[in-house]
Protein backbone atom coordinates (compact mmCIF):
# COMPACT_ATOMS: atom_id res chain seq x y z
CA UNK A 1 0.00 0.00 0.00
CA UNK A 2 1.59 3.16 -0.94
CA UNK A 3 0.01 6.70 0.46
CA UNK A 4 0.93 9.99 -1.70
CA UNK A 5 2.23 13.18 -0.45
CA UNK A 6 2.65 16.31 -1.00
CA UNK A 7 5.58 18.67 -0.18
CA UNK A 8 5.14 22.40 0.35
CA UNK A 9 6.62 25.25 1.90
CA UNK A 10 5.59 28.88 3.10
CA UNK A 11 9.28 30.88 3.49
CA UNK A 12 10.91 27.88 3.92
CA UNK A 13 8.77 26.69 6.82
CA UNK A 14 8.22 22.98 4.67
CA UNK A 15 5.41 20.60 5.01
CA UNK A 16 4.44 17.44 3.84
CA UNK A 17 0.55 17.11 3.37
CA UNK A 18 -1.99 13.91 3.43
CA UNK A 19 -4.72 14.72 1.49
CA UNK A 20 -7.44 12.72 3.58
CA UNK A 21 -10.31 15.22 2.13
CA UNK A 22 -12.05 12.38 -0.57
CA UNK A 23 -9.95 8.98 0.51
CA UNK A 24 -9.69 8.10 3.97
CA UNK A 25 -5.93 7.64 5.21
CA UNK A 26 -4.91 5.09 8.07
CA UNK A 27 -4.59 6.20 11.65
CA UNK A 28 -2.17 9.14 11.70
CA UNK A 29 -0.55 9.34 15.21
CA UNK A 30 2.40 11.06 17.61
CA UNK A 31 4.81 7.90 16.30
CA UNK A 32 3.73 8.15 12.51
CA UNK A 33 4.06 11.97 12.09
CA UNK A 34 7.17 11.97 13.64
CA UNK A 35 8.85 9.45 11.58
CA UNK A 36 7.41 11.02 8.86
CA UNK A 37 9.07 14.06 9.70
CA UNK A 38 12.10 12.91 10.18
CA UNK A 39 14.74 14.60 7.92
CA UNK A 40 17.28 11.34 7.56
CA UNK A 41 14.83 8.02 7.28
CA UNK A 42 11.26 10.02 6.59
CA UNK A 43 10.23 12.22 4.03
CA UNK A 44 11.50 15.68 6.35
CA UNK A 45 9.51 18.55 7.22
CA UNK A 46 8.62 20.83 9.77
CA UNK A 47 5.31 20.09 10.08
CA UNK A 48 3.03 17.10 8.54
CA UNK A 49 -0.45 18.46 7.66
CA UNK A 50 -3.18 15.90 7.40
CA UNK A 51 -6.01 17.31 5.66
CA UNK A 52 -9.95 15.99 6.31
CA UNK A 53 -13.67 16.78 5.84
CA UNK A 54 -15.43 18.73 8.07
CA UNK A 55 -18.72 19.75 9.06
CA UNK A 56 -17.67 23.20 10.24
CA UNK A 57 -16.06 24.25 7.09
CA UNK A 58 -14.56 23.31 4.30
CA UNK A 59 -12.10 21.15 4.89
CA UNK A 60 -10.01 20.24 8.53
CA UNK A 61 -6.24 20.76 9.07
CA UNK A 62 -4.46 18.80 11.43
CA UNK A 63 -0.93 19.96 12.23
CA UNK A 64 1.85 17.79 13.91
CA UNK A 65 5.41 18.74 15.09
CA UNK A 66 8.11 16.53 14.54
CA UNK A 67 8.02 15.64 17.75
CA UNK A 68 4.79 13.85 17.17
CA UNK A 69 2.78 16.78 18.92
CA UNK A 70 -0.51 18.28 17.45
CA UNK A 71 -0.91 21.59 17.60
CA UNK A 72 -3.71 24.10 16.74
CA UNK A 73 -2.75 26.58 14.21
CA UNK A 74 -0.10 27.09 11.60
CA UNK A 75 -0.26 30.50 9.34
CA UNK A 76 2.25 29.41 6.75
CA UNK A 77 0.88 25.50 6.17
CA UNK A 78 -2.54 27.58 6.12
CA UNK A 79 -1.21 29.16 3.13
CA UNK A 80 0.30 26.66 1.69
CA UNK A 81 -2.94 24.06 1.82
CA UNK A 82 -4.89 27.47 0.44
CA UNK A 83 -2.66 27.23 -2.93
CA UNK A 84 -3.85 23.73 -3.11
CA UNK A 85 -7.18 24.12 -2.26
CA UNK A 86 -6.85 26.74 -5.57
CA UNK A 87 -9.65 28.91 -4.40
CA UNK A 88 -11.04 30.68 -1.66
CA UNK A 89 -11.57 28.46 1.46
CA UNK A 90 -12.61 28.44 5.13
CA UNK A 91 -10.40 25.51 7.33
CA UNK A 92 -11.15 23.92 10.57
CA UNK A 93 -8.21 23.94 13.16
CA UNK A 94 -7.93 23.08 16.63
CA UNK A 95 -7.31 26.82 16.96
CA UNK A 96 -10.39 27.66 15.21
CA UNK A 97 -12.11 28.58 11.55
CA UNK A 98 -9.37 30.32 9.57
CA UNK A 99 -9.79 31.60 5.98
CA UNK A 100 -7.47 31.61 3.39
CA UNK A 101 -7.56 33.14 -0.38
CA UNK A 102 -5.85 34.07 -3.28
CA UNK A 103 -4.39 37.11 -3.13
CA UNK A 104 -1.51 39.54 -5.02
CA UNK A 105 0.94 38.75 -2.32
CA UNK A 106 0.38 34.84 -2.80
CA UNK A 107 -1.99 33.55 -0.12
CA UNK A 108 -4.37 35.43 2.02
CA UNK A 109 -5.35 34.33 5.47
CA UNK A 110 -7.60 35.30 8.37
CA UNK A 111 -6.10 34.35 11.15
CA UNK A 112 -9.22 35.48 13.94
CA UNK A 113 -8.34 37.71 16.85
CA UNK A 114 -5.99 37.86 19.28
CA UNK A 115 -6.25 36.61 22.89
CA UNK A 116 -4.18 38.23 26.11
CA UNK A 117 -5.62 36.83 29.13
CA UNK A 118 -3.35 34.87 31.48
CA UNK A 119 -5.66 32.21 31.27
CA UNK A 120 -6.29 32.18 27.14
CA UNK A 121 -2.19 31.96 26.54
CA UNK A 122 -2.42 29.92 28.92
CA UNK A 123 -0.15 30.85 31.94
CA UNK A 124 0.28 28.88 34.89
CA UNK A 125 -0.75 31.63 37.15
CA UNK A 126 -2.42 35.31 36.58
CA UNK A 127 -0.21 38.01 35.84
CA UNK A 128 0.54 41.22 33.33
CA UNK A 129 0.66 39.35 29.74
CA UNK A 130 1.27 42.92 28.42
CA UNK A 131 4.49 43.06 30.11
CA UNK A 132 5.37 39.61 31.93
CA UNK A 133 7.67 40.15 35.08
CA UNK A 134 9.81 37.45 34.11
CA UNK A 135 13.11 36.87 32.80
CA UNK A 136 15.31 34.01 30.99
CA UNK A 137 18.93 35.77 31.22
CA UNK A 138 19.05 38.71 28.60
CA UNK A 139 15.09 38.05 27.01
CA UNK A 140 12.64 39.77 29.73
CA UNK A 141 9.48 41.20 30.20
CA UNK A 142 8.22 39.24 27.05
CA UNK A 143 4.23 40.08 26.05
CA UNK A 144 2.51 36.92 25.85
CA UNK A 145 -0.48 36.33 22.64
CA UNK A 146 -2.64 33.96 21.54
CA UNK A 147 -3.13 33.83 17.50
CA UNK A 148 -4.65 30.42 17.83
CA UNK A 149 -1.49 28.71 19.37
CA UNK A 150 0.65 30.68 22.09
CA UNK A 151 3.69 32.95 21.89
CA UNK A 152 5.56 34.67 24.17
CA UNK A 153 7.67 37.72 22.09
CA UNK A 154 10.59 39.40 23.23
CA UNK A 155 11.88 42.89 21.81
CA UNK A 156 15.85 42.85 21.63
CA UNK A 157 18.20 44.86 19.59
CA UNK A 158 19.26 42.19 17.31
CA UNK A 159 17.26 38.94 17.32
CA UNK A 160 20.53 37.10 15.60
CA UNK A 161 22.87 38.36 18.39
CA UNK A 162 20.26 35.39 20.77
CA UNK A 163 21.31 31.95 20.92
CA UNK A 164 17.79 30.58 20.84
CA UNK A 165 19.27 26.61 20.32
CA UNK A 166 19.93 27.22 24.06
CA UNK A 167 17.23 29.63 25.32
CA UNK A 168 14.65 28.80 22.93
CA UNK A 169 13.85 24.77 24.95
CA UNK A 170 14.29 26.61 27.83
CA UNK A 171 11.46 29.30 27.85
CA UNK A 172 9.54 27.01 26.24
CA UNK A 173 9.39 24.18 28.65
CA UNK A 174 9.26 26.35 31.46
CA UNK A 175 6.35 25.77 34.07
CA UNK A 176 4.85 28.60 33.58
CA UNK A 177 3.73 27.66 30.13
CA UNK A 178 1.38 24.23 30.74
CA UNK A 179 1.03 23.90 26.99
CA UNK A 180 4.51 25.08 25.86
CA UNK A 181 5.09 28.12 24.13
CA UNK A 182 6.58 29.15 20.88
CA UNK A 183 9.56 31.77 21.42
CA UNK A 184 9.77 35.10 19.58
CA UNK A 185 12.70 37.51 19.57
CA UNK A 186 12.33 40.63 17.67
CA UNK A 187 13.33 43.89 16.44
CA UNK A 188 11.52 46.62 15.56
CA UNK A 189 13.37 48.30 12.57
CA UNK A 190 10.57 51.06 11.27
CA UNK A 191 6.85 51.84 12.33
CA UNK A 192 6.48 49.12 9.35
CA UNK A 193 9.25 46.72 9.77
CA UNK A 194 10.03 44.05 12.47
CA UNK A 195 12.88 41.18 11.86
CA UNK A 196 11.77 38.25 13.40
CA UNK A 197 13.56 34.66 14.65
CA UNK A 198 10.75 32.10 16.06
CA UNK A 199 11.64 29.15 18.06
CA UNK A 200 8.76 26.91 17.62
CA UNK A 201 7.00 24.76 19.68
CA UNK A 202 7.89 20.97 19.06
CA UNK A 203 10.08 21.91 16.15
CA UNK A 204 12.25 24.06 16.97
CA UNK A 205 14.04 27.14 14.59
CA UNK A 206 12.21 27.64 11.76
CA UNK A 207 13.22 29.72 8.49
CA UNK A 208 9.53 31.20 9.06
CA UNK A 209 6.46 31.10 11.18
CA UNK A 210 3.33 32.80 10.26
CA UNK A 211 1.47 32.30 13.85
CA UNK A 212 4.91 34.19 15.03
CA UNK A 213 4.85 36.59 12.76
CA UNK A 214 1.27 37.27 13.89
CA UNK A 215 2.28 37.21 17.53
CA UNK A 216 5.05 39.19 17.11
CA UNK A 217 3.45 42.21 15.13
CA UNK A 218 0.73 42.12 17.48
CA UNK A 219 2.56 42.13 20.50
CA UNK A 220 4.61 45.44 18.85
CA UNK A 221 1.27 46.88 17.76
CA UNK A 222 -0.41 46.83 21.01
CA UNK A 223 2.78 48.46 22.86
CA UNK A 224 2.67 51.22 20.43
CA UNK A 225 5.85 50.20 18.33
CA UNK A 226 4.41 49.79 15.00
CA UNK A 227 1.72 50.97 12.84
CA UNK A 228 -1.32 48.87 12.16
CA UNK A 229 0.16 47.34 8.90
CA UNK A 230 3.66 45.89 9.54
CA UNK A 231 6.24 43.75 7.49
CA UNK A 232 7.73 40.91 9.36
CA UNK A 233 11.01 39.53 8.03
CA UNK A 234 11.60 35.91 8.92
CA UNK A 235 14.74 34.43 8.03
CA UNK A 236 12.63 32.94 4.99
CA UNK A 237 11.47 36.24 3.87
CA UNK A 238 9.02 38.60 4.46
CA UNK A 239 5.17 38.21 5.56
CA UNK A 240 2.84 41.22 5.90
CA UNK A 241 0.52 41.61 9.05
CA UNK A 242 -2.15 43.91 9.17
CA UNK A 243 -4.55 44.03 12.24
CA UNK A 244 -7.76 45.16 10.98
CA UNK A 245 -10.50 47.20 12.66
CA UNK A 246 -13.00 44.23 13.38
CA UNK A 247 -9.62 42.99 15.61
CA UNK A 248 -9.11 40.40 13.23
CA UNK A 249 -5.72 39.71 11.88
CA UNK A 250 -4.73 39.13 8.41
CA UNK A 251 -1.45 37.22 6.74
CA UNK A 252 -0.20 37.56 3.56
CA UNK A 253 2.55 36.16 1.60
CA UNK A 254 4.08 33.42 -0.31
CA UNK A 255 3.81 29.62 -0.69
CA UNK A 256 4.85 27.05 -2.58
CA UNK A 257 4.51 23.49 -3.93
CA UNK A 258 7.88 21.36 -4.36
CA UNK A 259 6.89 17.83 -5.81
CA UNK A 260 5.00 15.33 -4.94
CA UNK A 261 5.87 11.88 -4.25
CA UNK A 262 4.21 8.25 -2.62
CA UNK A 263 5.38 5.94 0.46
CA UNK A 264 5.21 2.92 1.47
CA UNK A 265 2.68 2.96 4.12
CA UNK A 266 4.12 0.18 6.49
CA UNK A 267 7.80 1.55 6.32
CA UNK A 268 6.25 4.17 8.68
CA UNK A 269 3.50 2.40 10.22
CA UNK A 270 1.04 2.56 8.36
CA UNK A 271 -0.37 -1.11 7.63
CA UNK A 272 -2.93 -2.40 4.62
CA UNK A 273 -4.73 -3.91 7.87
CA UNK A 274 -5.46 -0.51 9.42
CA UNK A 275 -6.58 1.18 6.20
CA UNK A 276 -9.99 1.47 6.94
CA UNK A 277 -9.33 2.97 10.20
CA UNK A 278 -9.99 7.42 9.49
CA UNK A 279 -8.01 9.87 11.14
CA UNK A 280 -9.34 11.45 13.86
Amino acid sequence: MRIEFIKMHGLGNDFVVLDAREKPLPLIDAAVASALANRHTGIGCDQLIVLEPSSAADFRMRIFNPDGSEVEACGNATRAVGLLHGKPARIETLGGILEARPADAGISVEMGQPRFAWEAIPLAYAMDTHSMPLAWEELVNPIAVNVGNPHAIFFVADPYAIDMDRLGPLIENDPVFPERVNVNVAAVTARDAITLRVWERGAGLTRACGTGACATAIGAMKRGLVDRTVTVTLPGGPLTIAWREDDVIVMSGPATESFRGSFAADAFGLTQAAAGEVTA
